[in-house]
């Protein structure tokens, strides 16, 4: 079992995966070693885990090779399987095409 904290009380040397990253770290494989928890009102607590900040290493700068996938990646996202066009947007995954093509059955009807 690991420690919970209430919120903005976690000890100093800790640290969320966000957090981390704005330092410029990553949290390297280590294990979550406590969590944070803040209530809500009608629903379960919102939880962040907490990594140790010595045991973080850097953040692994990118590459050519990764940019390009990465490129490659957003662009795949861009083309609308439906028309086969470049949106000039990301295709929002709740349509699964453009908005185009998703509003054409409303159009026609």
């Amino acid at each position: 079992m690991i420690p919970v904290y209430p919120w903005r009380l976690a000890p100093e040397g800790l640290a969320t995966f966000r957090q981390l990253r704005a330092l410029g770290l990553r949290p390297a494989g280590q294990p979550v070693v406590a969590q944070l928890e803040r209530p809500r009102r009608k629903r379960g607590p919102l939880v962040a885990f907490l990594y140790r900040v010595d045991l973080a290493r850097p953040v692994r700068p990118m590459t050519p090779a990764r940019w390009a996938a990465l490129a490659k990646a957003n662009a795949a996202r861009r083309v609308c399987p439906a028309c086969g066009r470049d949106a000039g947007y990301r295709i929002p995954t709740s349509l699964g095409m453009c908005v185009p093509c998703a509003d054409a059955p409303q159009l026609a009807a």
